[in-house]
């Protein structure tokens, strides 16, 4: 059959093979790692929804979004919570107030806090205790050192026993704790009528709405609403739960003199008590965001020095070319 083709035919046949063999040791050398915008856009993509670092980034940012914004408000967004109580029954929400130590880099009203302490020690000591705060803590927070030691030796502590065996009782030190206005739980009941006065010491923690609450609450008495029935002994409140409360009202305009001059009105006696039982609450407030201020700062640097490490280390390997030579046929 080839016998039958014309010689110009094979000469073509001859030329094409030819073509094909020098175009396949002409191929252009492939480089497998690119530079280019989109091959760079698409590597990052993939590196983040690929690496389990990342996913595991993700995943401790998000619930830790979640469980801050619980921390913060109580409730989740567009998700319905079942209570046992009416809403009558839990007592009015408190608005939001704008304390100066909300803020993430804000810390508390130092001047504001000794104040809340004279509103504390001359109103609310008389019934609430503070069994968890010493003399020592308020050094350096609101009073001196010698304004401590001279409140403090103010109380009278029994200590012992001494040599004889016997108790004795001692002034105050810095190491005591402030002094329970009741030596024992039934005592408090008798004297308010059954109703047991909270400690303080964590109060601020330990209520749904925080300060803002216990603001509410210290200036929310009024008279009740037509209809509404109050029993002998009870208080109309609509931010305490169930609207009555066996708590007279306790501040009025007036009722204590600040030695700096701060005019003693009613809603001033309740911030600056509110004030100060957070600070009780949390006496590690104002160090704890500076050493969190310390910490973002240590580790935004570390990070920004290990990303360059890392290019830097890696930079060789991405630049790098694969080049593949088939080898030459043999004559």
């Amino acid at each position: 059959m080839l016998a039958r083709l014309p010689a110009g035919a094979l000469k073509n046949v001859a030329a094409l093979r030819s073509a094909s063999f020098n175009g396949a040791r002409n191929i252009p050398r492939v480089r497998f790692a690119s530079t280019s915008s989109s091959s760079s856009s698409s590597s990052a993509f993939e590196f983040l929804t690929g690496s389990r670092a990342a996913l595991a980034t993700a995943t401790v940012l998000s619930v830790g979004s979640v469980a801050w914004y619980a921390n913060l408000y109580g409730t989740l967004p567009f998700i319905g919570e079942v209570h046992a109580n009416s809403p009558a029954e839990e007592g009015l929400h408190p608005p939001h107030y704008p304390w100066s130590h909300s803020g993430w880099l804000d810390t508390f009203d130092h001047a504001s806090i000794r104040r809340g302490y004279q509103v504390y020690r001359e109103v609310c000591a008389a019934c609430h205790s503070l069994d968890r705060i010493a003399w020592r803590n308020l050094v350096g927070v609101s009073h001196t050192v010698d304004e401590v030691k001279a409140m403090a030796e103010e109380v009278e502590y029994e200590d012992g026993p001494n040599d004889q065996g016997e108790m004795f009782m001692r002034p105050g030190k810095l190491s005591d704790y402030m002094p329970a206005p009741y030596p024992n739980e039934e005592a408090a009941r008798a004297s308010n009528g059954g109703a047991l006065p909270p400690d303080l010491s964590l109060i601020v923690k330990a209520r749904h709405g925080g300060a803002d609450y216990i603001f509410s609450l210290l200036t929310g008495y009024r008279d009740p609403p037509a209809g509404f029935e109050i029993r002998d002994g009870m208080n109309y409140n609509p931010y305490f739960p169930g609207n009555a409360i066996s708590m007279a009202r306790v501040l009025f305009d007036g009722l204590v003199e600040y030695e700096d001059g701060t005019p003693a009105t009613t809603s001033q006696m309740a911030k600056d008590v509110v004030t100060f039982l957070n600070w009780a609450a949390e006496p590690e407030h104002d160090e704890r965001k500076k050493n969190g201020l310390k910490a973002v700062i240590l580790f935004t640097t570390l990070w920004a020095i290990s990303i360059y490490v890392k290019r830097f280390k890696w930079s060789v390997i991405k630049s790098r070319k694969i080049v593949y030579t088939p080898p030459a046929d043999k004559p």
